[in-house]
């Protein structure tokens, strides 16, 4: 199975791409990983229900039909750590070719990015700015690995 986090535009904070780059190193040793950047949307300022429409159209334009698409959303479902790496480790089971986990821009996602998705998942009930949540996704994906695994990185209790 491969495994993607999708993000609209660059990361702009060294510190958060050092730290995705070490999970993404250490994710490297469990599955096949990649993080793709999705290009931000260069037009003139556009309303945000029009941005999210644009970053919407490049989403879907990249998706396959048998992708099991996940939107990193604050209403989606949130669950502990150990229930992530289940959930994993289930999608792995059923022969999952591709699950995308989709990180929206600013605004979050068009109503057409909500319909194709397969699930929405909630990493906290906070709001997290959309560069700062890439790097709890890339660690949560890692712990759930070594989870997985019986790994001593989740001390749990």
């Amino acid at each position: 199975m491969k495994i993607e986090l999708w993000v609209i535009g660059k990361t702009t904070f060294k510190y958060l791409d050092e730290g995705i780059g070490l999970y993404e190193k250490r994710l490297k040793h469990y599955t096949n990983f990649e993080l793709v950047v999705i290009p931000d949307v260069k037009n003139p300022p556009l309303s945000s229900e029009a941005l999210k429409i644009k970053e919407g159209e490049s989403i879907l334009n990249k998706l396959n039909k048998e992708d099991f698409l996940i939107l990193l959303d604050e209403n989606g479902k949130q669950q502990t750590s150990v229930d992530f790496s289940k959930f994993i480790d289930n999608q792995q089971v059923n022969a999952t070719k591709r699950m995308v986990f989709q990180i929206g821009g600013a605004y979050g996602f068009s109503e057409a990015v909500y319909a194709r998705a397969n699930q929405k998942l909630s990493l906290s009930k906070m709001t997290f700015s959309h560069q700062m949540i890439r790097l709890f996704f890339v660690e949560q994906l890692y712990r759930a690995f070594t989870i997985i695994k019986g790994e001593k990185y989740h001390n749990e209790g």
